[in-house]
């Protein structure tokens, strides 16, 4: 087992600045989490208990706001991390995260963290690095909702989905995981109807079908186009 936990640690992006001595520390002091399908692993301002890493299953963080609706901020696979935020600073968790699937998951405490860290200046500057182009990512995440169509958003959505979440048939993809309308509203921050009608106007367009509850993308240049508003969505 601890070998697969080095596995983890060297294969994540956080941690591609470390030495091998730091990879080592870091399994040393970490552990595997097992969660069954639906339930919790942190709720927004719990205090951090290091940071998780996918190792199987999927993972969604969310938030939701006092009349209970809730946004999807992202879902996390295999060799994903989340938590990175509260392990940095210490601070309370910002989001929720629950298993939409049986799940494992590494943890890293930030004691371990911290240890790597007063020798490892490499390590230290990546995360740097990386904690600015998450900033940049949550500007750009902002100014889409602010000013691109729910069209171009969905259709954004359905293709980084397709490519994570589908297998690809020619041109096209076809969906291995259901996805609901509530799920897809829940990523976007909007109401299921108004995604309800713009699936009917992609389907329509023979943008976005469905088998089975399965969607089916038979063009998945199309939908890149029109999620880049090459093609103006109804």
């Amino acid at each position: 087992m601890r070998e697969d936990i080095i596995d983890a640690i060297r294969n994540c992006y956080l941690f591609a600045g470390a030495d091998a001595h730091s990879i080592r520390t870091l399994a040393d002091g970490s552990h595997v989490k097992r969660i069954p399908a639906g339930a919790p692993l942190f709720f927004k301002g719990d205090d951090e208990d290091g940071l998780h890493v996918v190792l199987s299953g999927l993972v969604r963080i969310w938030l939701a706001d006092p009349e209970g609706r809730e946004l999807t901020l992202t879902l996390r696979e295999p060799g994903e991390p989340f938590g990175e935020i509260a392990l940095l600073d210490g601070l309370p968790r910002s989001a929720n995260a629950s298993a939409l699937e049986d799940s494992e998951c590494l943890v890293t405490p930030r004691r371990a963290l911290d240890a790597v860290l007063k020798h490892d200046i490499g390590l230290a500057r990546h995360l740097i690095q990386l904690l600015c182009e998450l900033l940049r990512r949550d500007t750009d995440t902002l100014g889409g909702f602010a000013f691109v169509s729910l069209d171009r958003r969905l259709a954004r959505k359905l293709h980084d989905l397709a490519l994570s979440h589908a297998t690809l048939n020619g041109d096209g993809a076809v969906f291995l995981r259901k996805f609901s309308q509530t799920d897809l509203a829940q990523m976007l921050g909007v109401t299921r109807e108004a995604v309800n009608k713009r699936l009917a106007a992609m389907a329509q367009d023979r943008v976005v079908t469905q088998e089975n509850g399965l969607f089916v993308i038979p063009d998945l240049a199309a939908l890149a186009a029109r999620a880049a508003g090459a093609v103006d969505g109804r």
